[in-house]
């Protein structure tokens, strides 16, 4: 019997039209930033509720504009959940700040916002939560903190857009906002990323800080008064970014239909622990399906799992190391025991197959997988 053929860990969905569009925009010979990016930036602004929107490279580049928009640099600090991709500490650092970490529920995954209140000092300049997929934090919350402490909120919504909190969509509302349209979100521009502002006076600066930081002066000439990046998206990738957006609704409506049928179907012995199961119309848009390996009760090690998929067929990922106990995250002290439930994820987490291109007969095969090597290597 030929082997399985491999399902990918995230496979973006370009239709026909996009790919016959994006000859369009190389046709045009105006292909870097231009009338697709404004226009990619008016629909987003859209589906923000009206605010502001600026696309960039990626949604590293819209953390860092973001710290710079604050005002965020040296000798400030940023409250941020170790539990979260390296973005978020390599950006604060690159600022000349000092990430300060906390730990994150043990199931959500989402920042524990009774240590963030207990670690505000002094220098505490903003907070950076990464929402998860499936359950954001509490913005209630969060921004009724920020506000009693006059602090930032930099959210990190890369794995979220299309998410909703009590019906509102996830940019709509609150203080910076951060998406990522690199090809395993929930929408692609191939590489990308947009940065949601408060208004007017705040995008125009990102205007600036995402092109060298230059100013125009009334005489035609220009000026830089501080170093700004490269970050501008070039018109080829906000075309695709553009029809993407109108078809997240179908690829989320997938998603989450994907999702019900992981919790239908993954049942293992010892259980692996799951992600928290979506509430009749969930507002949450899945963009991952990570679980908790029972390491303890089990004779094989985490890689020894992934590499049994692999041998299936089915690709999987790490979501994610802990923050804190990477090389760069010690140099700031800390140390293994520091956050057990970030630890604890970071020894035992798994991310399986999801995106808008699977069949519900995808998720059954990893379920199966998944259940048949546990059965194997059960203590």
């Amino acid at each position: 019997m030929a082997p399985a053929a491999t399902l990918k860990f995230a496979s973006p969905v370009i239709d026909e039209a996009t790919i016959a569009a994006v000859g369009d925009v190389l046709r045009s010979g105006h292909i870097t930033s231009g009338p697709w990016v404004e226009r990619f930036e008016a629909a987003l602004s859209e589906f923000c509720a009206g605010r502001p929107v600026r696309a960039v490279t990626s949604a590293t580049a819209a953390v860092e504009i973001a710290l710079q928009l604050a005002g965020i640099g040296p000798g400030d600090e940023v409250i941020t959940c170790a539990q979260s991709f390296f973005t978020v500490l390599n950006m604060i650092v690159k600022v000349g700040a000092t990430p300060v970490f906390v730990d994150c529920d043990p199931v959500t995954r989402n920042i524990d916002l009774g240590q963030v209140e207990a670690r505000i000092g002094p220098r505490t300049r903003a907070l950076i939560p990464t929402h998860w997929p499936g359950s954001l934090v509490d913005m209630d919350a969060l921004h009724a903190l920020a506000r009693a402490r006059s602090l930032r909120v930099i959210e990190d919504a890369a794995l979220v857009i299309g998410s909703r909190w009590k019906g509102t969509p996830v940019g709509a509302f609150g203080d910076l906002v951060t998406f990522s349209f690199h090809p395993n979100k929930n929408i692609t521009s191939i590489e990308g990323g947009a940065l949601v502002c408060n208004d007017a006076d705040e995008a125009r600066r990102v205007d600036i800080l995402r092109f060298h930081g230059i100013e125009r002066l009334p005489d035609g000439t220009r000026d830089v008064g501080f170093p700004g990046g490269k970050f501008n998206l070039p018109d080829v990738n906000a075309r695709i970014g553009l029809a993407q957006l109108v078809r997240l609704p179908a690829f989320l409506e997938q998603r989450r239909a994907l999702v019900l049928r992981y919790f239908e179907r993954f049942a293992t012995d010892p259980a692996c622990v799951l992600p928290p199961r979506p509430a009749d119309g969930d507002g949450q848009s899945w963009n991952m399906f990570s679980i908790l390996l029972p390491l303890d009760r089990l004779t094989l090690s985490r890689k020894a799992f992934r590499d049994a998929l692999a041998e299936r067929g089915i690709a999987t990922g790490v979501s994610y190391e802990a923050l804190h106990l990477s090389t760069l995250g010690r140099r700031y002290g800390y140390r293994p025991g520091d956050l057990p439930n970030t630890e604890r994820i970071a020894d035992s987490t798994v991310t399986l197959p999801l995106h808008a291109a699977m069949s519900t007969a995808d998720v059954d095969r990893v379920c199966e997988a998944c259940t048949a090597i546990i059965a194997a290597h059960r203590r």
